[in-house]
C-alpha cells in the first residue's frame, strides 16, 4: 500500500472487483462513454480516468454484439 494508514487504498490499489452480467456490461459502457462524451475541456482528469476504466473494458465491437433485449428477455424467463 502506497499510504501510512492501512485503512486507505493506494492510489494503484485496486479498491473493488465487480461482476457484470452482458446486460450490465452493456449499460456500464454505454453509460461511461455517454459520461465522457458530455465532459468539456476543463474536465481531463476526470476524462482521463473514465478513459481508463473504458479500457478496462471489453471491445467495442464485443459490446455493440450484446443484444440488450435478448438479455432482458433471457432474464425474465
Amino acid at each position: 500500500m502506497a499510504t501510512s494508514d492501512p485503512a486507505l487504498i493506494g492510489p494503484d490499489d485496486i479498491a473493488f472487483r465487480l461482476d457484470l452480467t452482458p446486460a450490465q456490461l452493456k449499460v456500464t459502457y454505454t453509460a461511461l462513454k455517454s459520461l465522457l462524451d458530455d465532459f468539456g475541456r476543463d474536465e481531463r482528469d476526470v476524462s482521463q480516468i473514465v478513459r481508463q476504466v473504458i479500457a478496462k473494458l471489453p471491445d467495442p465491437e464485443s459490446i455493440r454484439a450484446i443484444d440488450l433485449s435478448a438479455e432482458l428477455k433471457r432474464r425474465r424467463a
